[in-house]
């Protein structure tokens, strides 16, 4: 993990000022100049409001990209004609039976990319977050079937196959020139990795500094977790590194590079901050406005190691969601309410 000196950042108790400002957020428009930003619309919860209204609520922040687990009727429906870019999830637990037959792939693109024609879906993630277990086997041959399916539905140009993944596969990300790739998850990764190089298809990482500074607080410090670090922390080589985002993109870009993947572009198909769940000291509004702030501004421009090249991110998640397991952070990612206010002010111009 991450070596850094340790430092501490205390988050200003909001005042009369921000709630003023959030108030404002509720009349500005989120705006995606150069369209690099996506937003996850998660479901796991009982309370969120129709997909009619979640896709309106897209369209009047101007949010241009969305991320979808799994083939939901009613957001499909409501996506139609909206011209919002979609990362639809093929589910996990079908992996098995698309990876053993060329039918049953064909018949999931049928019933839920070629029915929605008029949605402009961008992305197949074929699996989630499924790097080692019961299911990472069939991970590789079942994107072969999808990659099959939509080639016969005359799409393969529109529409690119992927999976998504997360830092679980690393071995080592300190220093990220370093980064390499677990030895016991390469019989999943190397399968992976050639088909998106013969496919052109980027990889899909889920991707959240949070995580790496809850668990190594001794050695990273809060500033470099959000953006906020005055001036580099990291140095490597010839690459300086001013936060941990890009230092864990980067780790993952070298480990790519010593697997035969060099040439793959990396999206960042999951990031977040919780604002609440926790200890009420990270886990805070102020932070996760902070981190998901900076993350919009940030991504219109690349990496040390792949400068120059905006950085296609989805902010996790559309909506705090009450039924989500786990630590209580869990329930608390989202950019709204379930009654569509905003949870904190953010600007996304």
């Amino acid at each position: 993990m991450h070596k850094m000196a340790k430092s501490h950042v205390v988050a200003n108790v909001p005042s009369v000022v921000s709630k003023l400002l959030l108030l404002g957020v509720l009349m500005a428009t989120i705006t995606t100049t150069g369209a690099q930003i996506g937003v996850c619309y998660g479901d796991f919860a009982d309370n969120l409001p129709p997909a009619r209204e979640v896709i309106s609520l897209y369209n009047q922040y101007n949010i241009k990209r969305m991320r979808i687990y799994g083939p939901n009727r009613d957001a499909l429906e409501a996506l139609r004609g909206s011209n919002i870019e979609l990362i639809l999830g093929v589910e996990n637990e079908r992996l098995q039976n698309i990876a053993s037959n060329q039918a049953t792939a064909d018949d999931w693109v049928q019933r839920n990319v070629v029915a929605y024609g008029n949605v402009n879906i961008k992305y197949l993630a074929v699996g989630n977050e499924i790097e080692s277990g019961p299911f990472a086997q069939y991970v590789g041959p079942a994107m072969e079937k999808i990659q099959n399916a939509i080639s016969k539905a005359g799409l393969a140009n529109r529409i690119k196959v992927s999976t998504a993944v997360h830092p679980v596969i690393l071995q080592e990300s300190y220093p990220p020139s370093k980064g390499l790739f677990r030895q016991d998850h390469r019989a999943f990764l190397d399968p992976v990795i050639g088909f998106l190089v013969r496919n052109k298809s980027p990889l899909l990482l889920n991707m959240y500094p949070y995580f790496s500074y809850i668990s190594n607080r001794g050695s990273i410090s809060l500033q470099y977790a959000v953006f906020t670090s005055p001036s580099v922390v990291v140095q490597d080589g010839q690459y300086g590194y001013q936060n941990l985002f890009d230092a864990l993109l980067d780790a993952h870009y070298a480990a790519l590079e010593k697997a035969g993947g060099g040439s793959l572009r990396i999206v960042v198909s999951e990031t977040g901050w919780p604002s609440a769940g926790g200890d009420g000291q990270v886990t805070t509004k102020e932070n996760a406005k902070v981190y998901n702030s900076n993350v919009i501004k940030h991504v219109k421009g690349g990496t040390p190691r792949r400068p120059g090249s905006p950085i296609e991110t989805y902010l996790f998640a559309m909506f705090n969601e009450n039924l989500k397991p786990g630590d209580r952070t869990e329930n608390n990612f989202g950019l709204f309410y379930p009654n569509k206010s905003p949870v904190y002010p953010i600007n996304f111009n």
